[in-house]
Formats: structure tokens, sequence, C-alpha cells
């Protein structure tokens, strides 16, 4: 019997071995829950570019868009374990299981983490048409009452969404939450003064800003960026409490094998640290994480932590999907 079951123990080390060795031998399948042209979209792509590159496999992006990323995660959940078919998601991936409890899922323990790969700092930015020119004025207009903007996101779930709550929580006055089917129709609303502000990534709004499109006026950074250097901290602006910074990362299904985690993590790692994925991530004013806080552990222990804390936050917004 216990030769028997030591050999069962060989053929499954053999089994993955032979697994990491052979992949990937044909196209691998990055899920993105939202539409082409967002933040999380333009990363997703730099990674699969890169993976490309590395793992000389064709490395191909798939928006799956609906229910604030519901059925891209499901769709993730409902793969084969073999490191073919993985999720490129951010902090809306644990919003999930808090906007649509009854789908029963969890971003900690139905998933793997394969690891991190960018984080990118939140920016408020106004309409040209809003005549808010600074967040001091803004948050006093906010707090007496006299401006109760409309601040848009790219959806329930969506980081801008998650943000724009915990902005009008901290900033202690009111506003109304608006929600479009992704980041595009709420930026082209922004620009046309339909609505008087946003919460996103610099990935979105750094260009808009630059052509003086939009207004950001404050930062989610301990310090100003070379790439906004007009745009002051939310600290500098009188509100430190909002202090929030989207990570980025790669997740497979459960069960994926060790061994092909363990060879995405690699070729993951290899890639943030190319001089070409930095010097993108830089033109996003995003940064590449430092090697001890990339793999598999970090990002599972992240996503634990924002787990609490966006439930904590989501009660008491009173977020819900829409």
């Amino acid at each position: 019997m216990l030769r028997y079951l030591l050999a069962i123990a060989a053929a499954l080390l053999m089994s993955d071995g032979a697994s990491a060795q052979a992949f990937p031998s044909r196209p691998i399948t990055i899920i993105v829950s939202v539409a082409p042209g967002g933040t999380l979209d333009a990363l997703a792509r730099l990674v699969a570019a890169s993976l490309t590159t590395d793992l000389k496999q064709s490395v191909i992006v798939e928006n799956v868009v609906g229910a604030g990323g519901l059925i891209g995660f499901q769709r993730l959940m409902k793969a084969e374990p073999n490191g073919y078919t993985l999720m490129f998601s951010n902090p809306s991936m644990v919003l999930i299981s808090l906007l649509y409890p009854k789908a029963g899922i969890n971003a900690v323990t139905d998933v793997e983490h394969v690891g991190q790969v960018a984080t990118v700092p939140m920016v408020l930015a106004v309409s040209n048409k809003s005549g808010i020119t600074n967040l001091p004025a803004m948050l006093t207009r906010m707090r007496d009452g006299s401006l109760k903007p409309d601040l848009g996101s790219g959806g329930p779930g969506t980081t801008s969404h998650l943000a724009e709550a915990i902005f009008l929580q901290v900033a202690k006055g009111t506003g109304e939450l608006v929600q479009y089917r992704g980041s595009g129709p709420a930026l082209t609303d922004l620009m046309a003064g339909t609505i008087d502000g946003i919460v996103d990534q610099t990935v979105t709004l750094m260009q808009l800003h630059q052509d003086k499109r939009v207004k950001a006026i404050a930062l989610a950074a301990p310090r100003r960026i070379p790439q906004m250097p007009d745009v002051p901290t939310f600290a500098e602006g009188g509100l430190p409490e909002f202090d929030f910074t989207i990570w980025n990362g790669v997740f497979a299904p459960k069960g994926t094998p060790k061994a092909v985690m363990s060879a995405l993590s690699d070729a993951l790692s290899r890639a943030i640290d190319s001089p070409e994925f930095k010097a993108r991530l830089d033109q996003m004013a995003a940064q590449a994480p430092a090697p001890s806080e990339r793999g598999s552990d970090v990002l599972r222990q992240i996503v634990q932590a924002d787990q609490k804390r966006l439930a904590d936050v989501a009660q008491s917004a009173g977020l819900q999907a829409r």
C-alpha cells in the first residue's frame, strides 16, 4: 500500500513538472472585466504584450464586460485551472462580492493570486464648466451645502465608483454618484460638462488634463508626480484622509498547478523588470512593485486586507449595484 501511494505521489510530481516544462504550449487569454479604453484595459494590454515576448506565446486580452465585473470573475472561475485563462484586475475584484453577495464568490479564496503588476494613484478631475477651481474651494462649498457635485464613474464596482464613495465620506459632503457603462462615456460627459467631476486613475486623466480638456485638482499620492507637477496632492488641498492608490494584479483559476503558477509569476517578474515595461509605466504615472512586493503571497495579502477595508467602506457608504 505504501509503495502504491509513493508511486501516485511520484506520478503527480512528474505531471506537475511536465506541465511546467510544457507551459505554455498555446495562446493564453487574459480576461479584463471592463470595456476597452480604460486604465485596467491599458495595463492589461501592456502585460499581455510583455508576456507574449517573454513566453514566446500569444497572450490575448478578452474584454468580458457586465455586472460590475461579476461576469468576468465567473468566467475565470469556470475556466480550466491550467494557466491558459487568467484575469487582470484591481480592487474592483474585491468589491464584486460586496455588491453581489448572492453570487457567493470571494476574491481571496476562489482564485489563485499570480502577482501584483503596478500601482496607480487616483486623481480628482473636474469639468472646465463646473466652476470648481481647486480642492479647498470645492470642500468648502460641499460642506456648506452650496455644492453637491455629480461624480461620474465607470459603473458599479469600478475603482472610480469606490473612490468617489470614499471621497464623499472623508470630505463630509454630499453628491451624486452617476454610474456609466464604462469610463469612456463618463469622461465624455465630464469634458462636455454634463457631470461635475470624476475620481479616476492617472492613466485615464493625465492626458486630458495636459490637453486642458478637464482640470485635475488633486492627486492621491504622498507627493506630486513629475508627469503632473501642477496638480497638488489631496493632503496639500486639505484632505489627507483620502489616500487611495490602485493595485493591479494577475489571477488564475483556483487549483492551477503550482509549477504553472511559478512559471507565470517568474514571467511576470521578468516583464516588470524590463526597461520597456518600466518606461511605459512611467508614461502612465504608474509604479512597478519592488521585488519584495511581488508574487502570489503578497498579492493574496493585499486582496485580503482590501476585502476587510472595502467591506467597511461599502457598508458605511451604502454602496450597492444598480
